[in-house]
C-alpha cells in the first residue's frame, strides 16, 4: 500500500476514476490511453455482444461498412447503459475495408502477415464510429473515414517490421500502430489521425462540452 504523498497521488487517481462522468464501452488501451492523455478519466467496461454474428447479418443484408461501424458502437453502448443508469456511456468500432473487403482482426502473426502481404501497396479506409448514450438513448454518434495508402514495402522489410513489432499489432485490424512502427508502412495518410487510432477525439470532446461533462 503506498504510503505518505505516493498514497495522496494514488488515492486521488482513485478518486478521479470514481467520480468519472462516462463509461467507456471498450477494451482497447489505445482508447483509454487518448482520453486519459487528453484529461478524461472514465470507468471501463467492455461491452460483450455478438460482434461477429451482427456483423455477418448486416454484410449479408448489404449494408455499408459505415453503417456496420456505427450499428455495432451503438450497440456495445446500449448493452453497458442498461446496467448504468444516468452515466454516459461512450462506445466506438472500427472497421477495415480494403479492395471491397472487410477485414478482421487477424489471429496470429501469420495472419498479420497475410493481411500485409494484401494491403501493400493497396489504400484503404477504416470506418470509425463513435456513439454517446444516456439511459438507452442515443445522444450523440458519428462515423468517419480515413484513407490511409500503404507502401509497396520490400519482404524484408515486412519481416523486420513483424520481429520488431511483435503481437501487439495484433490488436489492430490493420496489423499496425501509427503511433509505433507502423508509420513506416504508410505513403500517404488523409483523415481525422485520432480517428486512426480508433477514436475521432475532438469531436467526442466536441459533444462533451455540449453535455456539460467538459468545460467549455
Amino acid at each position: 500500500m503506498p504510503t505518505g504523498k505516493n498514497r495522496q497521488v494514488t488515492e486521488q487517481v482513485f478518486s478521479n476514476i470514481i467520480q468519472a462522468s462516462i463509461i467507456l464501452a471498450s477494451a482497447s488501451k489505445s482508447r483509454r490511453t487518448m482520453l486519459e492523455n487528453a484529461g478524461i478519466f472514465c470507468l471501463v467496461q467492455a461491452a460483450d455482444i455478438k460482434e461477429a454474428k451482427i456483423k455477418k447479418t448486416m454484410v449479408r443484408a448489404g449494408d455499408s461498412p459505415e453503417k456496420i461501424s456505427g450499428e455495432l458502437a451503438r450497440t456495445k453502448a446500449l448493452v453497458i447503459s442498461l446496467n448504468h443508469p444516468g452515466q454516459v456511456i461512450l462506445a466506438a468500432d472500427q472497421l477495415l475495408v480494403c479492395a471491397g473487403q472487410i477485414f478482421d482482426k487477424p489471429r496470429d502473426m501469420a495472419a498479420a502477415e497475410k493481411h500485409l502481404r494484401f494491403f501493400r501497396g493497396k489504400s484503404h479506409y477504416l470506418p470509425t464510429s463513435y456513439v454517446l448514450v444516456r439511459d438507452q438513448q442515443v445522444l450523440m454518434s458519428q462515423t468517419v473515414q480515413p484513407h490511409l495508402v500503404m507502401r509497396n514495402f520490400s519482404d524484408e522489410f515486412l519481416v523486420d517490421y513483424l520481429q520488431k513489432s511483435g503481437t501487439k499489432i495484433l490488436s489492430s485490424v490493420g496489423c499496425y500502430l501509427l503511433e509505433d512502427l507502423g508509420s513506416q508502412l504508410f505513403s500517404e495518410i488523409n483523415g481525422d489521425y485520432f480517428a486512426i487510432l480508433g477514436l475521432p477525439l475532438l469531436n467526442v470532446m466536441e459533444n462533451l462540452r455540449k453535455l456539460n461533462i467538459l468545460k467549455t
